[in-house]
């Protein structure tokens, strides 16, 4: 009985963890998933879920990408490979992230400049978010993932991937949840939104990347060392 009560204990610990790791995973993902309803105020429902499906999707992805480094890639080609890939990390969400923001902010500003006015543009402003856009703000946001892979390495596989779908469930949610609330205040703020959310973009890219700046120095430093 005592064992019983204790495996319960165990599981409910477990399964909090896993929700509240995916909570603080998604908050790169929450403010982008906000950006995108801010720049798409009539944003019909099937993108809504579109945008959150890509981030929770990837939210599960990344981390087993980093949980297959660690655990076969760097077994078959040595530690190197994952220090390395930690390397990389912070700048390739800098890049992304920075080159999609400073592109809404150029088309914010281009939009201000000409003083449009609000019309019917339901059309053209699900254009602007393309499956391309979403597949790289999906790839940015998630980054941080991929070190939580690294760190299940020495956790049993079912264990791990229940855990990065919970991971990705929880993303989903919060995702959806802040593209509605985007929504709501780009609809009040209209074109400066768009301004707001290529500031937006660029400052998650950013915080990432200072994030892990112990990363990006111990990268520069092993350059340096080479020559």
């Amino acid at each position: 009985m005592g064992d019983k009560k204790q495996n319960t204990m165990d599981t409910l610990i477990w399964v909090l963890t896993a929700i509240g790791l995916g909570a603080g995973l998604a908050m790169d993902a929450c403010a982008v998933s906000m950006s995108n309803g801010l720049a798409n105020p009539k944003m019909k429902l099937d993108k809504v879920f579109t945008i959150a499906g890509f981030f929770g999707v990837f939210q599960i992805i990344m981390p087993i990408f980093g949980y297959l480094a660690v655990t076969v890639l760097s077994a078959a080609l040595g530690e190197k490979f994952t220090t390395i890939f930690s390397y990389l990390v912070p700048w390739i969400a800098l890049i992304l992230l920075l080159i999609l923001g400073i592109k809404m902010l150029v088309e914010g500003i281009k939009e201000d400049k000409n003083n449009k006015k609000e019309k019917d543009n339901t059309e053209e402003t699900v254009k602007n978010l393309t499956i391309g856009g979403l597949f790289i703000q999906a790839i940015a946001t998630s980054i941080d993932a991929l070190s939580v892979g690294v760190i299940y390495g020495n956790v049993v596989p079912l264990e791990a991937y229940l855990t990065f779908l919970i991971v990705g469930i929880v993303t989903f949610g919060i995702s959806v949840a802040a593209v509605f609330i985007g929504k709501k205040f780009g609809t009040i703020f209209s074109n400066k939104a768009t301004i707001a959310g290529g500031i937006i973009l660029c400052a998650i890219g950013l915080e990432i990347f200072f994030t892990h700046w112990n990363d990006v120095v111990a990268g520069i430093n092993a350059i340096f060392n080479l020559f």
